[in-house]
């Protein structure tokens, strides 16, 4: 394989994880989840993944909603299923598997208690700004 074929198959990768973030973020903005972080992980060697996109909902309904939400949105937009997905039994943190990117869903109590944001410091953090 040459070297410009494999530059194009990385452009065309980060296009579609970039794709994917703002279709995840869309869909978490769509039930009103707040306090969305986007962590990239892509220079941390022992992360389970590219990017966490981490945030939070007010009680485990909205948790639950949120999670749906997202799981929807990408498989009817993009064809995309996730890997795997846990929390759905209490739903006080919903995690959902894309491979690159694992998409965490908290309650409040939850995400403070657990902190993935000081757990993995030496990401490189956006936050993206509640609509409300």
């Amino acid at each position: 394989m040459s070297e410009k074929t494999v530059n194009n198959m990385m452009s065309r990768n980060g296009e579609m994880m970039e794709a994917t973030r703002a279709l995840i973020v869309e869909a978490i903005q769509d039930k009103k989840g707040k306090g969305i972080t986007i962590m990239d992980m892509s220079s941390i060697e022992s992360a389970p993944a590219h990017e966490f996109i981490i945030c939070e909902g007010r009680n485990p309904q909205q948790v639950a909603a949120i999670a749906d939400n997202v799981r929807e949105e990408l498989l009817e937009k993009s064809g995309i299923k996730p890997y795997n997905y846990d929390g759905y039994r209490n739903s006080t943190w919903i995690v959902i598997d894309y491979g690159s990117t694992l998409v965490h869903v908290f309650i409040p109590e939850e995400r403070d208690m657990y902190n993935l944001e000081e757990l993995w410091s030496d990401a490189t953090v956006a936050e993206i700004p509640d609509l409300d």
